[in-house]
């Protein structure tokens, strides 16, 4: 890989001492340091290194620092390297970038082998644009695994993500919503969950989105409208057996639908409330939201 490393970190995630360490050791001397704040988690600082001549630029951080940067880099060629530091750290599960292990993280981006993945951007009401690598959406997402109980993730290991999926579905109401695919008509549905995103994995190896592609040009939609213990169920099994276990088994290639859970591809998305909902970017809870759109920027970042 040519060019100045640039490194975004994130001091609530790592010790600078730590950090400093590991890279003199994986990267050597030619690095430039970035550090993020409360009022940009690294936008800016992507922005200065790549003004700096970087030509990579290294998120060491959560979720929140990887979108940032990849937000400002969306559509240059500079390259993104991850070293994952959060919680959900969701792209890097994607991308199999080691959890866990700052030197191996460091020596995947030392080896330059990178490729182009699509970026999402979302829209909701009067607000500018914003870049999403994983997924956007309402309801029951991402966030439901953070609260797994983890002494009952060691003991029955997929059941502690099928009893967190139920107690997130029991604290979410259905809802009318209107949803128009690219240059399709608008349709009215029903629903408590609507999720849209680049790739589809969350913690514990759970694929909400099955049929999501990092580098297809589209996003993936799963809907959710389990009403009642029965479809409710129904849901678990759909996420869990049918677009989960037996999907990696049969080595099946296409998402199963069910009464309570569609699976969909576009390119463009507008969705309209009914109601205000708190709405999610990358796992990051940003607020209520009465509508939103999404488009797809194809191929738009290079990452290792």
């Amino acid at each position: 890989m040519t060019g100045t490393y640039g490194i975004i970190w994130n001091p609530s995630k790592i010790d600078e001492d730590t950090l400093r360490s590991a890279v003199a050791a994986g990267l050597g001397d030619d690095v430039r340091w970035w550090k993020t704040s409360e009022d940009d988690p690294g936008r800016g600082m992507a922005q200065e290194a790549v003004d700096a001549g970087c030509g990579t630029v290294i998120a060491v951080g959560g979720d929140g620092t990887v979108r940032a940067v990849a937000e400002a880099l969306a559509g240059t060629d500079v390259v993104v390297g991850i070293v994952p530091q959060g919680t959900g750290n969701l792209l890097a599960r994607n991308l199999a970038v080691p959890l866990d292990d700052i030197p191996a993280a460091l020596e995947r981006i030392r080896a330059g082998v990178d490729r182009r993945i699509d970026l999402g951007w979302v829209r909701f009401d009067d607000e500018d644009e914003r870049a999403f690598a994983v997924m956007v959406g309402f309801g029951v997402d991402a966030q439901m695994l953070v609260e797994t109980d983890d002494d009952l993730k060691d003991r029955a290991g997929w059941l502690a993500y099928v009893e967190a999926m139920g107690r997130a579905m029991a604290g979410t109401e259905m809802t009318d919503v209107t949803l128009t695919i690219d240059d399709g008509e608008p349709q009215e549905i029903r629903g408590h969950t609507l999720l849209i995103g680049n790739c589809g994995m969350v913690q514990g190896g759970v694929r909400l989105l099955p049929d999501a592609v990092l580098d297809d040009g589209r996003l993936d939609l799963l809907l959710v409208s389990s009403e009642g213990a029965l479809q409710w169920l129904d849901t678990v099994r759909s996420v869990v057996w049918d677009n989960g276990i037996r999907r990696l088994l049969t080595r099946g290639e296409e998402a199963i639908s069910t009464d309570s859970t569609d699976h969909l591809s576009a390119e463009r998305i507008r969705v309209g409330l009914s109601s205000p909902l708190a709405f999610e970017v990358d796992g990051e809870e940003v607020g209520e939201v009465s509508s939103f759109e999404v488009r797809v920027q194809a191929g738009a970042l290079r990452v290792l």
